[in-house]
């Protein structure tokens, strides 16, 4: 790894990650925790899961990280179309596949030897030589969306802002490394939006505690990931590489799962 792959690791984690700060507030606009005792179900539940996540990738990695791959592409492609208007409609097949396709299939297809050893490190040789060779086959019928999604934005114009993303973003994970790339994608693309939508839907009355959620959130998470890295730190004969990803990525999974349930499953505001 370069020293840009650490700075990528070190601002998914300090800057991507803590956008799911907002997701107390998601609750509450979907009708969850209103009151103190379903605030705290809430927050039990949302760790809870986050830990049974966690515990699954242990002793199941390559299922995982295959899920981990599809939930992410669902989530990132859902995420940017809703800049636009509500993505699951059939008139959004092309947009959705297009964003959907970005980073789980534009980065292994594009960087197939590069993305391989990180594939390794999370599920074992196997499962990432069977990912990377997944994403290599749909690279091809993928790109023909993306031409079509392009040539579409320019008869249809409210499509133009998703669409420079969508070529934004292509051109960075087709020049730059896959940590780099994802790390500009995680951190300037897919959280600030994220955050901007969830924040426009919030009450005016509920934003400084919001607020207050989001920060405490965003502490425990810094404070988390610190422990676990100087936890395996501690042990003799390892290598920190492997450690970063593992905390980095497997976390991502883990914080995933209730975020996406919350996101695309219960929150109704862009229906």
């Amino acid at each position: 790894m370069s020293s840009l792959d650490y700075i990528a690791i070190v601002a998914v984690m300090l800057i991507g990650v803590p956008h799911g700060g907002l997701d107390g507030a998601i609750a509450r606009r979907a009708g969850w925790s209103k009151t103190v005792f379903e605030w705290l179900i809430f927050h039990l539940s949302y760790l809870l899961l986050a830990i049974i996540v966690a515990i699954i990738w242990w002793y199941l990695p390559g299922v995982s990280l295959t899920i981990f791959l599809i939930l992410s592409a669902i989530h990132f492609g859902t995420s940017d179309i809703k800049i636009v208007e509500y993505p699951w409609k059939w008139s959004n097949v092309v947009p959705l596949i297009s964003h959907c396709g970005l980073i789980v299939i534009g980065i292994p297809g594009l960087h197939p030897s590069d993305v391989q050893p990180i594939f390794t490190i999370l599920a074992g040789e196997d499962t990432a030589d069977l990912l990377v060779a997944t994403s290599k086959s749909l690279l091809v019928p993928w790109l023909v969306t993306l031409l079509i999604y392009l040539c579409y934005s320019y008869f249809h114009n409210k499509w133009v802002p998703t669409t420079c993303i969508a070529a934004g973003v292509f051109m960075s994970t087709y020049i730059l490394d896959p940590l780099i790339s994802f790390a500009l994608y995680f951190c300037l693309i897919h959280s600030p939006t994220h955050s901007f939508l969830v924040w426009t839907g919030i009450k005016p009355q509920e934003r400084l505690r919001s607020s207050v959620e989001a920060a405490s959130y965003t502490l425990i998470t810094w404070l988390s990931g610190i422990f676990l890295v100087l936890f395996f730190l501690s042990k003799p004969n390892l290598n920190l590489e492997p450690i970063l990803i593992q905390v980095t990525f497997i976390g991502l999974a883990a914080l995933t799962v209730p975020h996406m349930i919350l996101i695309d499953l219960l929150d109704k505001h862009y229906d």
